[in-house]
């Protein structure tokens, strides 16, 4: 008995040893390496549904090129005939807050997104205007608070809180608990939590399509809103690696033509 004993408090040991030694920031900032293309070109539907079931389709198409250390993303609706030619302009910086423009036909104006509208809902969908762009990684702080299988996959669960109430606001979330694949660095699953600490939604990334040698993006993110029963998916239908575009592209003029 004395040996089943000991021989269970060297694995548990083990396991325990196994967790304290990843560095959770390292595990993020190569998930987050994974899906980090230089250039893509893609085409994609967002549909939303109510909580009675209801459905609504949008199609667009969009653009991503690497300048330096910033990827310029330009983003335009093409049906149905309502949101037709509103475009969006991100400039996801690596190191400082990302800068945001919308287009709106019917006003026949741009106009920069503010930061305390990168919570707000991205065309009425569960995703955020924040969603659209990659996180800051120094705006968190992170915890290795277990492993865990999902779908089959060995995982890393990692818990990330923002370092002040400002970015928490500017997010709209008090923590996210991400479920990253030990294999891979693939993230397949992201836990939101309200500034009330409470569940508010689940976000699940699917169908990995490799990007290159080392890269790779998922062509179907889902997100759900626990607490309204919403729901809304983003799947990609058509996926390039690079664009002839040039930085000309990527500016406010241009979401107007």
């Amino acid at each position: 008995m004395k040996k089943i004993k000991l021989m269970f408090a060297l694995l548990m040991l083990g396991v325990f040893t196994q967790i304290n030694a990843q560095d959770p920031r390292e595990i993020t900032q190569k998930a987050m390496d994974v899906s980090d293309i230089a250039s893509y070109e893609m085409t994609s539907t967002l549909t939303t549904w109510d909580a009675k079931g209801n459905k609504r389709i949008r199609e667009m198409v969009m653009a991503s090129k690497r300048f330096g250390e910033t990827n310029k993303v330009l983003l335009k609706f093409t049906a149905p005939a309502n949101v037709k030619g509103t475009g969006i302009l991100i400039y996801d910086n690596k190191n400082k807050d990302d800068d945001m423009w919308v287009y709106m036909p019917a006003l026949r104006k741009t106009r920069r997104i503010i930061s305390s509208e990168k919570s707000k809902s991205f065309m009425g969908s569960e995703f955020s205007n924040a969603d659209m762009s990659r996180p800051t990684l120094n705006d968190f702080n992170y915890k290795l608070i277990g492993s865990d299988v999902y779908n089959g996959k060995n995982c890393w669960v990692i818990e990330s809180i923002p370092k002040t109430e400002k970015i928490a606001d500017r997010n709209g979330y008090t923590k996210k608990i991400s479920w990253i694949d030990k294999n891979n660095n693939y993230m397949y699953k992201t836990e939101f939590y309200d500034l009330d600490d409470e569940l508010w939604k689940v976000m699940t990334l699917s169908d990995y399509q490799p990007v290159g040698d080392s890269r790779a993006m998922a062509r179907k993110m889902e997100i759900k809103n626990m607490q309204t029963g919403r729901r809304s998916v983003l799947a990609i239908s058509k996926l390039q690696a690079g664009s002839s575009l040039t930085e000309s592209s990527f500016t406010t003029a241009m979401l107007e033509k």
